[in-house]
Order: structure tokens, then C-alpha cells, then sequence
């Protein structure tokens, strides 16, 4: 009998259209046999690594390809098929069925046909999202922890693009290894939708070797329903920027920064993709306009003078000049602002500002050659840790305003206590 359950099963699972587990309720009506000897038959299959079986969240997909023998014997045993279960053909059987090789062209539904698990996930060198990101047929958006990418609606169902490019990856994380190289990491649940030809090409670019975890938030969110437990750290820059202006409001003066980008996704501020001189060069020149050029000089006026009195060196002449923005706000806070401690919390502030202004400055004035060094990566987050550090400084500081005090803005709790995620 259980060879008769075997072909049921497989049947089910190559037919389903999504690899799904046959049901017992579906299995008892093709065999028309009592309930407790296909329960016996199902258990001897579990026993022999012909069947597994999933009675789980969803158990009409297989969510992972760990088979835990003991686990699925204990389930049986205990509801003795008066709960609901799906049966699917054990890996081991899944090897030589024939009809697993009509899936053969497309790497990621290949592997499911053998028997992996939707949930399973593969990680892929960076260069695989940069593909997307940089064609603009492709809307392609990230918080740095999660993402997605489909065809733009101009694009989508058209006659100027081949079908096998109109893809949409529902979903995709980051992954790392033990030294926090960076990955994509996507579930093969969403793998298997692309099509054959994109496939191949995510298969080119999986990453085989050494231990490699998905993001925790995102495996929170993905796997364990978690509606998520910290900011990324590039939503919490932008949401330190807004609270800034909130404050500013609060004090009936201009807002400091002339933009808070908190509306729309900037295009760029997030992890690098590729590990570029150039690639870093241009999240330098992102970040320095989004902090020094976007700081408005309404906000200082009438409380510094915004010009200065500068000695010309060719002649001797004094000619007035405009003060820059990171000037203006060093002297405002050392006007406004006394710190209780001993070091000067400011300074740390403005260094901040000047170390992104003069790294982009660096680059207009030096030609060479661009250099590929994974060390960049861990030079970018170092530097928008910074930055983050250093807006969230200037927050807490306008946050010791009377006016602010009296009526603070309403705050994200994560934010307030700064619970991000700087990876």
C-alpha cells in the first residue's frame, strides 16, 4: 500500500502547480481504506524515508528541507489523523523521480522539485541586486534589511520587454557570515517565481560556501511574524532629521534642515551594493547633501551674524565672505548649549559634519583609478554610524530647549531609546 500513498503524493505534489502536500482527507478518499490503517501505512513511510509530512502554520507547503523524523512519528502518534497534516515525498525518493527534471532549466524551482524547502534560503553575491537596482525598467527599493524589486507599470506586460525579464521578487533580506561580509538572502519560495532565464542568473551569483545567517530582523519578520523590534539605521537618520524640524517648530524658528526625506526613499542611502571607491565616493556626496548642504541658514538668523570679515592674502584687503553651514552651527550650539560633562559633546558633533564634508570634498580633486576592496563596506558603516550618532546628538540637544521641553513631538519609541540596526 504505501507505494500506492508514494504515487498519490508525488502526483500532488508535480501536478499542484506549487509543489503542495497531499491532504489525508484526500488520500482516504482515492484509497476508500479506514483511516487508522493509512495513518499505520503513512507512519511506516515516515519510518522508511519514503513520506515526510508538515501539520504546521501553512501544511500545504513544505516550509523547510530539515526533515525531523522523531517529531513527525510523535505528531502521528499523538492525534492519530484527527488533525489536519499534507504528506510529501521524502528527499531521499525525490532523487530519481523523473518528473522532478522537467524543472531542470530553472536552478531554484529544480530544487524544490527535489525536495527543498520554500522557507530554505540562498544567499547571492551583491552585484546580483545592483543588476536591477541600476535598470530603471526595474523598481528596485530597500531599507537596508528587506526589499523587493518588480517591473515598473510602464514596463510591465509590454511589448519592448521579453516576458522573461517582467520578474518580481516578492521579497528578499540580507545575509551575512561570521565576519559580517554582506549578502542578498532570499527564500526559494520567491526564487522559484522568477523565470527560468533570471534563474540562472541569481544561480551564477549564489554564494556555496561558509556559514551565512539572514538579517535577525528579517528572519523575525519573515518566519516568525514579528512586525519588527528596531529601526534600520537609515530610517532612523532621516527620522532624527524630521524630529530636528519638529523641534525647531517647537522653538517658533525655521527648520534646520531644509529637508527631512522622510516622504519618499532616497535612491542610494542605504548599504553599498558593491565595494567601490566610486560607489563609496557617491554615499559620501549623498550624505554631506543631505546633512552640511541641507542645513538652512533662516534657521541662524538673528542669532549669528552670517557673514564674516576674511583678510584677502593676495593684497591685504579685508572683504566679507558668507559663513558656511557647518560654521553657523557650531556657533549657535556653543552659544545656546552648555553640556554638564567635561568633554565638549558638540565637538564630536561638528567633527562629524567636517569628516563628511571633506571626505567628499577629497574626490573632486584627486583623479585615480576606482579599487574593488570588501573593506569598504565595513568603512561605510562605520561612517553613517556616525552620522547617525552625531544627528541624534543634535536631537537630544534641541530636545533640552525650553520650548521643546514644555511641548515635546510625539517620538518613536525606538528612536527615543535608539534600538537600530547599524548592519
Amino acid at each position: 500500500m504505501i507505494d500506492e500513498i508514494y504515487k498519490f503524493t508525488e502526483e500532488k505534489y508535480f501536478t499542484s502547480g506549487d509543489f503542495n502536500g497531499l491532504t489525508l482527507h484526500e488520500l482516504l478518499i482515492k484509497l476508500n481504506l479506514g483511516k487508522a490503517e493509512v495513518i499505520a501505512e503513512i507512519r511506516a513511510g515516515i519510518e522508511n524515508d519514503v513520506l515526510t509530512i508538515e501539520h504546521q502554520g501553512n501544511p500545504h507547503i513544505k516550509p523547510f528541507s530539515d526533515v525531523k523524523k522523531d517529531k513527525m512519528i510523535e505528531f502521528l502518534d499523538e492525534s492519530k489523523g484527527e488533525t489536519n497534516f499534507c504528506m510529501y515525498p521524502h528527499p531521499k525518493k525525490l532523487e530519481s523521480a523523473a518528473a522532478g527534471e522537467f524543472f531542470r532549466d530553472a536552478p531554484f524551482t529544480y530544487e524544490l522539485a527535489k525536495g527543498a524547502g520554500q522557507l530554505d534560503f540562498r544567499a547571492f553575491d551583491l552585484s546580483t541586486l545592483e543588476f536591477y537596482r541600476n535598470d530603471p525598467r526595474y523598481h528596485y527599493e530597500t531599507n537596508s534589511i528587506q526589499g523587493q524589486i518588480c517591473v515598473t507599470d510602464e514596463h510591465f506586460e509590454s511589448e519592448g520587454m521579453p516576458e522573461h525579464d517582467q520578474v518580481l521578487l516578492q521579497g528578499f533580506g540580507f545575509a551575512y557570515d561570521n565576519e559580517l561580509n554582506r549578502y542578498a538572502g532570499v527564500i526559494l519560495r520567491y526564487l522559484n517565481k522568477l523565470s527560468p532565464e533570471h534563474q540562472r542568473i541569481w544561480a551564477a551569483k549564489q554564494i556555496k560556501k561558509g556559514e551565512v545567517w539572514l538579517h535577525p530582523e528579517y528572519f523575525a519578520m519573515s518566519f516568525q511574524g514579528s512586525w519588527g523590534t528596531k529601526l534600520s539605521i537609515f530610517d532612523a537618520f532621516v527620522q532624527e532629521l524630521d524630529q530636528v524640524n519638529k523641534m525647531c517648530e517647537r522653538m517658533e524658528k525655521p527648520k534646520l534642515f531644509r529637508d527631512s526625506y522622510c516622504e519618499e526613499r532616497i535612491r542610494g542611502f542605504e548599504f553599498l551594493l558593491r565595494p567601490t571607491k566610486s560607489e563609496f565616493g557617491s554615499f559620501v556626496h549623498l550624505l554631506d547633501k543631505m546633512m552640511s548642504d541641507n542645513i538652512s541658514k533662516d534657521f541662524f538668523r538673528g542669532d549669528l551674524e552670517l557673514e564674516r570679515d576674511v583678510t584677502r592674502k593676495s593684497d591685504g584687503k579685508v572683504i566679507v565672505e558668507p559663513k558656511g553651514t557647518i560654521q553657523l552651527l557650531d556657533e549657535w550650539l556653543h552659544k545656546f548649549y552648555r553640556s554638564a560633562e567635561r568633554e565638549d559633546p558638540v565637538k564630536e558633533l561638528i567633527d562629524t559634519f567636517r569628516k563628511i564634508r571633506k571626505l567628499r570634498q577629497e574626490p573632486a580633486h584627486r583623479i585615480g583609478l576606482d579599487i574593488f576592496d570588501q573593506s569598504i563596506f565595513r568603512e561605510q558603516r562605520a561612517l553613517i554610524i556616525e552620522a547617525y550618532n552625531a544627528v541624534r546628538l543634535l536631537r537630544m540637544i534641541l530636545a533640552l530647549h525650553p520650548k521643546v521641553e514644555e511641548d515635546p513631538p510625539q517620538i518613536n519609541d525606538w528612536l527615543r531609546e535608539g534600538k537600530i540596526w547599524d548592519f
